[in-house]
């Protein structure tokens, strides 16, 4: 299907899904719905590593004691949320460009934060039992 752009209001019955293609197989990936509810993408993440950009909502499974994480800049308004669902140790989270903080360690099941992108980093607006530091 064509990218087409609208002007004016666009309406569905049955809701909107933004996607992605992959360009070699074909397959795509359902990033975010919107009907009567609006379902972000979802990274599900296990152990050390990068907590990507490109989704809404990160599910984090810890796998080890003080397991690193980063997080690259992101886009002026976008907003990250990074939530500890399965303990299995601890993940301390390290953005590349913050506002007011070093680190947010996540340390229990429920543990979460939310973030937004301004033009200066990234700022919390949130926590939920996890600690900045």
């Amino acid at each position: 299907m064509a990218n087409t752009t609208f002007n004016g209001p666009v309406r569905s019955e049955n809701g909107f899904q933004s996607i992605t293609t992959n360009a070699t197989s074909g397959a795509v990936t359902v990033n975010a719905s919107f009907g009567s509810d609006v379902v972000l993408g979802t990274q599900s993440l296990s152990g050390a590593g990068a907590v990507d950009i490109t989704n809404a909502f990160t599910n984090l499974t810890t796998t080890g004691a003080a397991q690193a994480l980063t997080l690259a800049n992101g886009t002026l308004g976008e907003i990250k949320i990074i939530s500890h669902a399965v303990d299995g140790g601890s993940a301390v989270l390290t953005p590349t460009t913050k506002i007011g903080f070093t680190t947010i360690t996540f340390t229990a099941v429920g543990d979460s934060c939310m973030l937004v992108y301004t033009s200066a980093g990234w700022n919390i607006v949130a926590l939920n039992g996890a600690v900045a530091a």
